[in-house]
């Protein structure tokens, strides 16, 4: 039995015996005459993978959220050895809650902590500080010449002498705001940390030495004493415990979709199989990442959430397929390869738009993101397989509930003449009439001008005090706000690197400029302190005439010079190389936001520029505020060019697919709008344009325009065939245009979920994704008619206008005629 239905001239084959199997394309004949070889693949491949999915590891690294090839990194990184501490480093603070640091049971307790972070992996010992290391030093003047020490005294006992002597000695170091608070109920130990182990090579594990940290330092917390921990291992090792709660969000991110698809297909085995094909992607992918050497880290674990929600999309786009021939009577092998031989192009072109936009993430230099750019590329590749191939295959054996299928058919007929659904229909359909379409099209433009005006306000940056990975109340950023308000110093450092030739590095046109440059920088504002070499030697300079006031200068006598360096390099062997060709200018910031760090860049480049030689370079940045602010830049820099790089990738796709620069148009349109009210909304919630918004945008636009994809491959397919624009979007609708709706509120409601993450920037990157997932939504139901008005109306459009115009003129002619028979009787009667 065959016979026509709507869905594009396809007939209703009930007997299998009737299909022919040699008919349809190469790849459709390949894929399903030998669908039994494709499973036994599959099964294959996931044992296979998802053995190795088991031991994927997760980690961080420092190196790799830093834009590496940047000039400014350059510098930092080919200067790293002579800038020992000025990098990846912790802060660990004991504070007494009910006393002071001159506690015996407080300076036990710090002894004890000092010596097991000392023995801990990844420590760099040698440039350790606290007042349990001898390399924290004291410095005075006597009647007898220089004299100094280590701060804490050799013979400390606890008694009222020592503890007195600890006093003097903290006061002759200069030490209270750095290493000791304001109040002196709290001191710091400095920690440097190695990124790799210099014996074995191995990465510091992150992970882990911040569970040891939890487990050796933060476990000696107790009502009276407390212990404050920052820096970036801690940082990413809360991050990372915070990644295993975010496993929770994954599974309910699951259920919801489950539930949504659930509800609309009524049927259980085809939602059960959506669900684990999805999953099955995820598996894949985390396999080879495993196998390709890759590890999760707080960037990239966000992939296995998007890459099960795409999959789901594309998944439910070929069950509705199946499901609505079936319902009409199709066997269900015939149903699996018809949306194969509808869809796969369109979802073919669909998810190599989604790897274009991903990858066109590779274009920003921070490795991390790049790492998360080709993972998620890898991830949408296997999509191709497990979605638009394997899940035809495995619906064609199960097949659908006929009872749901045929719900489906009655309840899509049904729509299009009572319900609610009618009005919905009915008026998408009336957006094609030039009236609405232009009053869709001028809302559009209101919306984009009024969020023009707002998204003038978006800033590049952190906006936020403390670790804006976290959320504000999280206790890594309430660690951050202790050590701002205790210690003079904030934690905060941006560092200029002065570089000369070997042994100039005290040389006295050399220190005035040092001294010059700091004077501008405590200038600028959001800048609290200076310090560099050249204040060191002034205080040497003094040191060796009995302290006296009159020496804090720098002297023009090369011989005062150098013993006032040898001075001072044996206080802070951190501030001068041992070849005395780098020396570093520490810039101590009141906060890490992106105007701070801008002005900070900029005086620095400006005097640079003016006071700079080749002699004497003034070279950026190191420290943690340096870094951030390169990380700005190239954040800045990468956020057009990726625009315009992924909008003309997608433009490229669109114009092969439809083979229309007016469908293009059409598909294209709708997506800016939603980025232009996406960075308005970033306005009001007050993100920063940074590294984890920008995959944000890359998603927005690469599953954004699935939707226009789908919509318009049916709709052009009908228009071609002789229909007119109302019929073609209305089949669009019929046939696509709720599993749309559907795919877009399923892939927003399982990203809402990371509303609730511990990590605050997943929290904010889910609540853009489900703005620009459900106005991508909106955006193509409600404008594709309204554009298509415009650009896509074909000559049936036309001819139906003009047989229209004869009717009206016809209908005039008649109504004429009989009005002026009526007037003739009139006359004649009277």
């Amino acid at each position: 039995m065959a016979v026509s239905d709507r869905s594009i001239d396809l007939p209703v084959i009930t007997d299998l015996s009737k299909f022919d199997r040699n008919s349809g394309s190469w790849l459709e004949r390949f894929i399903f005459n030998h669908r039994a070889i494709m499973v036994g693949i599959c099964v294959l491949m996931t044992a296979f993978l998802g053995w190795h999915a088991s031991k994927l590891p997760v980690n961080a690294s420092f190196d790799k959220m830093i834009p590496g090839s940047h000039p400014y990194i350059k510098n930092y990184m080919e200067n790293r050895e002579s800038l020992r501490g000025m990098g990846n480093s912790i802060r660990i603070s004991l504070e007494n809650t009910s006393g002071d640091i001159f506690d015996k049971d407080y300076l036990e307790t710090l002894r004890s902590i000092n010596d097991k972070v000392y023995l801990m992996p990844g420590v760099d010992r040698a440039f350790m500080r606290g007042l349990w290391t001898s390399s924290l030093r004291w410095t005075e003047i006597t009647e007898e010449g220089y004299r100094g020490g280590a701060v804490m005294p050799e013979r400390w006992d606890g008694s009222e002498d020592s503890t007195k002597q600890l006093q003097i000695n903290i006061a002759r170091a200069g030490i209270v705001g750095s290493f000791v608070a304001d109040n002196l109920k709290s001191s710091v130990i400095f920690v440097p940390l190695v990124e790799k182990n210099p014996e074995t090579g191995a990465q510091l594990d992150y992970a882990e030495f911040s569970r040891q940290l939890e487990r050796e330092v933060r476990s000696m917390q107790t009502d009276k004493f407390k212990v404050h921990i920052v820096g970036f291992a801690k940082l990413a090792g809360d991050l990372i415990d915070g990644l295993y709660d975010v496993m929770m969000y994954f599974g309910l991110s699951a259920l919801i979709a489950a539930v949504f698809v659930l509800l609309y297909t009524r049927c259980i085995r085809s939602t059960v199989l959506l669900v684990v094909m999805a999953l099955l992607g995820v598996v894949w992918l985390l396999g080879l990442l495993q196998l390709m050497g890759y590890v999760l880290d707080p960037y990239s674990i966000l992939v296995p959430f998007l890459i099960f929600a795409i999959g789901l999309s594309h998944g439910a786009q070929k069950m509705n397929g199946i499901m609505q021939d079936v319902g009409r009577g199709t066997h269900k092998y015939v149903a699996a390869r018809y949306t194969f031989r509808r869809l796969f192009m369109a979802g073919l072109a669909a998810l190599l738009t989604n790897i274009v936009g991903f990858a066109v993430l590779m274009i920003i230099d921070i490795p991390a993101i790049r790492e998360m750019a080709l993972t998620t590329s890898v991830g949408v590749t296997v999509l191709i397989f497990t979605k638009l191939v394997l899940i035809p295959v495995m619906l064609s054996y199960t097949g659908v509930s006929e009872k749901a299928a045929k719900r489906s058919v009655m309840n899509e007929d049904k729509a299009a003449t009572t319900g609610i659904f009618r009005f919905i229909r009915a008026g998408l359909i009336s957006l094609c009439e030039r009236r609405n379409a232009i009053i869709v099209i001028l809302i559009a433009i209101g919306l984009a001008s009024m969020a023009m005006v707002v998204r003038k306000d978006i800033q590049i940056g952190d906006l936020d005090p403390g670790a804006p990975e976290l959320r504000p109340d999280s206790r890594y950023n309430k660690d951050v706000a202790f050590i701002t308000a205790n210690y003079g110093l904030s934690t905060d450092q941006f560092v200029v690197m002065l570089k000369t030739k070997q042994g100039e590095c005290y040389s006295y046109p050399t220190l005035v400029e040092a001294d010059r440059l700091g004077a501008a920088l405590r200038q600028v504002p959001g800048v609290q302190t200076t310090f560099s070499l050249a204040d060191g030697i002034r205080r040497g300079t003094s040191g060796m005439f009995e302290g006296s006031p009159k020496w804090q200068a720098i002297s023009r006598n090369a011989n005062n010079r150098a013993q006032a360096f040898n001075i001072f390099q044996g206080d802070r062997p951190d501030l001068a190389d041992r070849t005395c060709a780098v020396t570093p200018l520490i810039a101590y910031l009141s906060d890490h936001k992106a105007g701070t760090l801008t002005r900070v860049v900029q005086e620095v480049e400006a005097f640079s520029a003016a006071h700079g030689s080749p002699d004497r370079e003034f070279l950026l940045a190191a420290g943690n505020a340096g870094i951030e602010a390169v990380t700005n830049i190239v954040v800045k820099k990468s956020f057009w060019t990726m625009h315009f790089v992924l909008y003309g990738a997608v433009t490229l796709l669109c114009l092969i697919t439809f083979r229309s620069w007016r469908a293009t148009l059409v598909a294209i349109i709708p997506l800016l709008l939603t980025s232009i009210l996406c960075e308005a909304l970033m306005v009001w919630l007050n993100i920063g344009i940074k590294v984890a918004v920008l995959p944000v945008i890359a998603v927005g636009v690469g599953v954004g325009v699935d939707y226009a994809l789908y919509l318009l491959s049916i709709q052009l397919a009908m228009q071609r065939r002789g229909a007119t624009l109302a019929e073609a979007y209305a089949h669009s609708l019929d046939f696509t245009g709720k599993i749309v709706a559907l795919v877009g509120m399923t892939m927003a409601a399982g990203v809402i979920t990371w509303a609730w993450s511990p990590i605050k920037f997943q929290a904010d990157m889910g609540i853009l994704l489900t703005f620009m997932f459900i106005w991508n939504m909106v955006g193509a139901l409600l404008l594709i008619p309204a554009l298509s008005y415009f650009l896509l109306r074909t000559s049936a459009d036309r001819d139906n206008a003009k047989a229209a115009k004869g009717v009206k003129a016809e209908d005039a002619k008649t109504e004429e005629s009989v009005r002026s028979a009526m007037i003739s009787g009139l006359s004649v009667n009277n």
